[in-house]
This record gives structure tokens, C-alpha cells and sequence, in this order.
């Protein structure tokens, strides 16, 4: 009697909480490619437009770190994510082709997509930069790809992942769905990875079940990034890494990399899936080297014409 009285205890509020996450979805409109406008921001007064998109729970605010040198080089168009940050989180099924549509509308509305653009992002945010650059080759003139997720399949995801965190492990299963439901639940300080800042994890507590759960099986599972890759191989593009990740292994980004013809890859020799956090500034000037060789390769054409 009283054990059953303490299971009840527990279930109750998870039930409660699961039932108040699907309520709020079901309150929310359908996704309206015409008129769902994603939250953004521009930074920065550089003559080099660089559009950067987050991962996985993000937010734009993900990038907002030892901003002073870059944004004096670079114009940034930092984007929430549909169903992420502080963007829209409609009915939707958070597919690949969604995701583009949403944001084929700011990129059209800042202008950043007049051809002389850099596509970027980390994570997630990598493989939709690389489906943006592969559908619209004229709108940028080479990608950025941080920290971008290679996997042969599902089951190598699985084997990944199973080397992770606890939480990392059931967030990541076929549970997903239900474990979402429930991230207010578990999503405490108690929980915060040690690789995390304070304000990235508390932004990644905005997402709903629908946006994480159709985003990761959609998006990151489900993606040729090889046959994306072949078909824009001539784009100048550049993978930056960090040597210690576990949740997008290494040898895999090495490989796509090598699909392409204009490839440059620089690593962080002790960084994980979030270097970024902590080494900004190398980041940083890397993009910004990456942007002076290409300059000085359109001036050289444009010479020899």
C-alpha cells in the first residue's frame, strides 16, 4: 500500500507535466510558410556577411561571445531556429525542408542572400547551413561548418551516443519523445553538462518535444549530407572541430570534407561538440582568416579575367 502510494507520488507529476507539454502544442497554430517569422538578430558592421545558425536546443544567443573584433569585420544574422530560442514553435514536423523554408524568409528580408554571404552554423545548424548552401548556390559564396554531425545511419548515432552521459543516452533513444515531454522535469541545474554555460542551458530549455524529437530523427538522421555535398563540391567551404568530439566524431567530418574540392579544416586540439564556448576568439579568427584568403582568391580571378 504505502509503495503504491509512493509510485503514485511520482507518476502523478510526471503525468501532469507530459500532459501540460502536449496541451501547449496542441494550442499552438499549424506552420505557416508565408507568415512565420523567426526571431533574429544583426550584428556587426563588417563589410563580410555571415549568417550563423545554432544547434540542437540553441538559441542565437549561443554566439554571442567575444563579439568586438568580429563584428567589426563582419555583418552577422544570427537566427533562432523554428521551434527553438525565442522563434515561433508551431505544429509542424520540424523537417529539413521546413526548417529551410523558415529561414529562406529573413534571409530574403536582410538581404543576405545576394550571393557575396557566408553560410555557418554548429552542429544542427551545420548540416541546415549545408542544405542552404546546396539549395541556393547563388545565394552564398561558401559555408562554414562547426562541430557538423556525420553519421552513416541511425544505429552509428545509437553507438555514439551510448558512450554518453546518462541523460545524453535517454534523450537520445527511441524514449526521446516521452523524456522531452518531461524537460522541465529533468532539465535542472542538477543536470547542466559541465561543457554547457549557464545561459546556453537555460535557452535549451525553450524547445518543445516536437521541435527536439522531429529535428533530431528529421534533420540530423535523416540527411544525405554526402549527396548535398557532391552536388556544390567547387563551393569553398570550411569545417572547423574540435579533436575530443564525442557526439560528431572527427574522422567522419574529415571525410565529408574531403568530397569537396575547396576544403580547409582547422581543429581545436582539446575542444568537444561545444568548443565554441570556451574558445570564441579561436573561432573567430579562423572564420576571419578563412574570409581574407577568399577575398584575395576573388580579387586573383578577377585579375586573370
Amino acid at each position: 500500500m504505502v509503495l503504491s502510494i509512493i509510485i503514485a507520488f511520482l507518476i502523478i507529476p510526471v503525468i501532469a507535466v507530459a500532459g501540460y507539454e502536449h496541451y501547449k502544442i496542441l494550442n499552438q497554430p499549424d506552420y505557416n510558410p508565408h507568415t512565420t517569422l523567426l526571431n533574429y538578430e544583426v550584428i556587426g558592421i563588417g563589410k563580410n556577411k555571415l549568417v550563423l545558425l545554432h544547434g540542437l536546443t540553441g538559441s542565437l544567443n549561443y554566439w554571442k561571445r567575444s563579439l568586438e573584433n568580429i563584428s567589426k569585420t563582419h555583418s552577422l544574422l544570427l537566427i533562432d531556429l523554428l521551434g527553438f530560442g525565442d522563434s515561433p514553435k508551431p505544429k509542424s514536423d520540424y523537417s529539413l525542408s521546413v526548417q529551410l523554408q523558415a529561414l529562406e524568409l529573413i534571409l530574403k528580408k536582410e538581404g543576405f542572400n545576394d550571393g557575396k554571404t557566408i553560410m555557418g552554423g554548429h552542429s544542427m545548424g551545420a548540416i541546415i547551413s549545408l542544405a542552404l548552401l546546396q539549395k541556393h548556390p547563388n545565394w552564398f559564396k561558401s559555408g562554414i561548418f562547426i562541430g557538423i554531425p556525420v553519421y552513416k545511419n541511425a544505429d552509428e548515432f545509437k553507438k555514439v551516443m551510448s558512450t554518453h552521459s546518462f541523460v545524453d543516452r535517454i534523450s537520445t533513444s527511441k524514449f526521446s519523445k516521452y523524456i522531452c515531454m518531461v524537460h522541465p522535469i529533468f532539465m535542472s541545474r542538477a543536470f547542466k553538462p559541465d561543457n554547457l554555460t549557464d545561459e546556453v542551458y537555460e535557452d535549451a530549455k525553450k524547445h518543445h518535444w516536437m521541435s527536439y524529437y522531429y529535428s533530431l530523427n528529421e534533420v540530423i538522421l535523416k540527411t544525405d549530407l554526402y549527396a548535398m555535398a557532391r552536388k556544390i563540391k567547387n563551393k569553398d567551404v570550411l569545417f572547423i572541430h574540435g579533436e575530443k568530439d564525442t557526439t560528431a566524431p572527427f574522422e567522419n567530418t574529415l571525410k565529408l570534407s574531403k568530397v569537396f574540392k575547396n576544403s580547409k579544416v582547422h581543429t581545436s586540439s582539446k575542444g568537444d561538440h561545444q568548443f565554441f564556448l570556451k574558445e570564441a576568439d579561436f573561432v573567430w579568427k579562423t572564420i576571419q582568416e578563412f574570409s581574407k584568403s577568399e577575398e584575395y582568391l576573388q580579387k586573383t580571378l578577377s585579375n586573370e579575367h
